[in-house]
């Protein structure tokens, strides 16, 4: 089967769900019936959110991963067609597409629950890379059979690879090594090391460029024996939901573009800034001119 040339700026390999987000007024108690503020219901995942955030950027994006055959499955196909983003690659089949239950409370913070069922990571040889040429390839860990390979293959030609390491577990623990580019969460780093200046230390002796973020107290980075913070953007927030996700999204995309250090570091911190202030992952992804206008902010 012949199989179409992909060429983009950033290739997003990983993991995709289906989001169902409730706004609530508290975190229900044992056996409290409750009645939800507001609803809404999207397509989601770390590396399926990054791909649309890199398009909302203006770059050209494509999204590697599951989703099966079902209501869920198609729904987001057809959402991230609608983001142009290019889904050649994502494999469908008869296990379900994994679904996430969304609590968000008032203070923005969210309490979430994923669902696969019998869902299990892709195998090896599920998706041919071939034909794909990207400038950057992002990995959220969650597809470690073909993510492994495609990392050491991307490390031979040249290519910058990126990490989105949300939380200690297999893929991410085997990819951690592989990659230019070690983004980890808070969660992430407590979870290696116990804190987070540790987990620096750790981290930046085997990959050459790491960073923590670290919600509204910014992130902090090392590159070699160099080191430094960078502050939260300040704005209202509503929802956590996705944050890092438009993070990762927008550090690929600038590393796509050749930015330096510092702006790589800015331009990511505005898009997860501005995921904050609206419910929804993917609905809180900002417009290219909203990313503009907070990125240029002096």
């Amino acid at each position: 089967m012949e199989i179409n040339p992909v060429e983009v700026d950033v290739l997003c390999v990983g993991h995709a769900s289906y989001d169902l987000v409730y706004s609530v007024p508290h975190h229900p108690k044992e056996d409290e019936k409750m009645v939800a503020d507001s609803f809404i219901s999207c397509g989601g995942g770390p590396a399926a959110n990054a791909a649309v955030m890199v398009a909302k950027l203006g770059l050209k994006s494509a999204f590697v991963g599951y989703l099966g055959h079902d209501l869920y499955g198609e729904m987001h196909c057809q959402e991230l067609r609608g983001n142009k983003v290019v889904i050649d690659r994502v494999v469908r089949g008869l296990s379900p597409t994994p679904l996430s239950m969304v609590l968000v409370k008032p203070d923005g913070k969210r309490a979430l629950i994923n669902y696969k069922g019998e869902t299990k990571p892709l195998p090896e040889n599920a998706v041919s890379f071939s034909a794909i040429k990207a400038k950057v390839i992002l990995f959220d860990g969650h597809e470690p059979h073909i993510s492994i390979p495609l990392a050491k293959a991307a490390k031979a030609q040249g290519i910058p690879t990126v990490l989105d390491a949300g939380s200690v577990h297999e893929g991410t623990l085997a990819l951690m090594d592989k990659v230019d580019y070690l983004v980890c969460s808070e969660k992430f780093a407590l979870q290696l090391a116990g804190d987070e200046e540790t987990a620096l230390g750790r981290m930046a002796e085997i990959s050459p460029n790491v960073l923590i973020t670290l919600g509204e107290r910014g992130l902090i980075w090392q590159q070699g024996a160099r080191r430094g913070s960078l502050p939260a953007f300040s704005v209202n927030v509503v929802d956590t939901t996705g944050a890092g996700d438009a993070f990762h999204g927008a550090f690929a995309a600038a590393v796509a573009l050749g930015m330096p250090w510092d702006e790589v570091l800015r331009y990511a911190s505005a898009a997860g800034a501005l995921c904050c202030t609206k419910v929804g992952a993917r609905h809180g992804l900002p417009t290219y001119q909203e990313h503009w206008n907070l990125f240029k902010q002096n």
